[in-house]
Order: structure tokens, then C-alpha cells, then sequence
């Protein structure tokens, strides 16, 4: 057994998308805060209905996958392909940009807490001009496994073992999918004096993000809007004190260059440009 430690711990920071949503942003801040193959992590959270209402009207993406995660709220999602699928209390919506999306993401709610995650997932040069894909995971579909009576993990990627029982996620998992990246993607909900061990793919690159309260890796302390980087290892042990909510992110690095230009991840200056110009000609999204 070898156990994963914090290598590098990176604070979020506030700043805006979209049409001006505010929220937070660790992985993916610049290029030096990825870890590949996570390009970008978002945490959103407000109470304050100016801060989210004017959503994320219509943009493109191509080169990656993005992953939704709404913990409270209500949001709409359409696209150029006619797909509409509603995100709402604990849900996640799961998209493969391939080749090409334009989409919306826009609030359905005035007044209210809107709360949640996006992840943006890189893929490697061979998938990324797939066709354009996307599912919808409503909270009753994903799987949780109670740790204890105040503790619960949700399984929403991939597979592992926590605390001695097999934990498998929707995606990547019960699906039925076998993903090159392999991720993995848990939010725990732990309380107060708990001790959760994970078992985690030696080959894969992993963090955590807590999201509420602290959480101890080792003898560092990780509190609330950060990301900790880990090292390599097959073991990652958390303690709490209080009670913590947090997400742990693993998957298989893909070791490709990145080059990036807003919503569009292509491994080339010229593959950048050439999304560009099918974007400006209307064929971005055109298999």
C-alpha cells in the first residue's frame, strides 16, 4: 500500500463566465493549474439570484468533455442538436463536446441558492473530433454509499473501494462505458471524527477539492475552496474533526501537448485555427 500525499495545494479564486455567473475557479486557473487530464474545476454558489440569473447563453466547444454537477438549483440545457435536458437537485449532466457543441446552460429559477460544479475533462487527439454526446443523470440514478450514519459518499464516476466496500459510479461504470481516461469522481459528505480510505488507481492523477469545512491528508490540513494536489500511490486516507464535503477527482493522464483557445482544446496551434474558421463557416459541429 501506498499512500497518495499533497504535493501542491491550489486556492480557488473568484471570477466570472458565462454571462457574467460568479464563482470560483481552481483547476484550470492557468495552464500551470492543471492536472492532466482536468483542464478547469468551478465551484458556483450564491444566494443572490444577479449573481447566476444571466446564465451561460449560447457558446461552442470542441476538444473535451464537460461535466455538470448541480447540488441545489435548476438549470436548462439545449443544443445545436435539439437535445434539452433539465439539471436539478443533485443531478449531473455528462457532455462529450467531440468535434462540436453550441449550447446553452441557463437558470430556471429567480430567486433561490443555485450551487454546483463544472469539470472539464480533457480528451486524447484520437477522440477528440468525435460526434457530439451528452447525458443526463438525475439524483435518484446515482449511486451512494453509506459510510456511517452521518457519512455518505456519491458515486457519480468510475470505480474504487472506500472503507472495505466496492463503490461504483453511474458514469464510466453502471453504464457500461469504458472511458480512456478511466476518471473517477466522488463527493463525499463526511462527519464529524470520521476516517475514509479510498483506493485509487496507481496510474491515474488525482486531487481533492473541499468544498465545505477541513479535511487532513497526512498532517496537511486542506480547508474549504481548495484544490490539493496528490502524489502517486494506490491509497488516499482523510480524517475529519468536523463535519467536511469534498470531491475526489482521478483519472489516466492522457501526456498530449494542449493547446487552448477559450472552448476549444485541440493539441495544435493549426487544429485551434481550424476550429476557428468551422466555427466563423457554421460547420463546427458538422460531422
Amino acid at each position: 500500500m501506498t499512500i497518495r500525499t499533497v504535493t501542491r495545494i491550489i486556492p480557488a479564486q473568484a471570477t466570472s463566465d458565462g454571462a457574467g455567473v460568479k464563482l470560483k475557479r481552481s483547476i484550470g486557473q492557468s495552464n500551470a493549474t492543471r492536472h492532466d487530464p482536468f483542464l478547469m474545476l468551478d465551484e458556483f454558489f450564491s444566494d443572490e439570484p444577479a449573481d447566476y440569473l444571466a446564465g451561460f447563453p449560447s457558446h461552442p466547444h470542441r476538444g473535451f468533455e464537460t461535466v455538470t454537477y448541480m447540488l441545489e438549483g435548476h438549470m436548462l440545457h439545449e443544443d445545436h442538436l435539439g437535445n434539452k435536458g433539465h439539471l436539478k437537485d443533485g443531478g449531473v449532466q455528462w457532455m462529450t463536446a467531440g468535434r462540436g457543441v453550441i449550447h446553452s446552460e441557463m437558470p430556471q429559477q429567480e430567486a433561490g441558492r443555485m450551487r454546483g460544479f463544472q469539470l472539464w475533462i480533457n480528451l486524447p487527439a484520437a477522440e477528440k473530433m468525435q460526434p457530439a454526446s451528452y447525458q443526463d443523470i438525475p439524483a435518484d440514478a446515482i449511486p451512494n454509499l453509506v459510510l456511517s450514519e452521518h457519512s455518505k459518499a456519491v458515486l457519480i464516476a468510475g470505480r474504487s473501494n472506500i472503507n472495505g466496500h466496492d463503490a461504483i459510479g453511474y458514469i464510466n461504470g453502471l453504464d457500461g462505458r469504458s472511458m480512456s481516461t478511466d476518471p473517477i469522481y466522488i463527493d463525499l459528505q463526511l462527519g464529524s471524527a470520521e476516517n475514509v480510505s479510498l483506493n485509487l488507481p496507481t496510474d491515474h492523477n488525482a486531487l481533492v477539492y473541499v468544498y465545505e469545512g477541513e479535511v487532513a491528508i497526512g498532517d496537511q490540513v486542506l480547508s474549504s475552496n481548495r484544490s490539493a494536489i496528490l502524489s502517486s500511490g494506490d491509497t488516499l486516507s482523510l480524517e475529519t474533526k468536523n463535519s467536511a464535503r469534498l470531491l475526489i477527482l482521478a483519472a489516466q493522464p492522457i501526456g498530449e501537448a494542449i493547446v487552448q483557445y477559450g472552448p476549444f482544446v485541440m493539441n495544435s496551434s493549426d487544429e485551434i485555427e481550424q476550429a476557428l474558421k468551422d466555427y466563423r463557416d457554421g460547420v463546427l459541429a458538422i460531422a
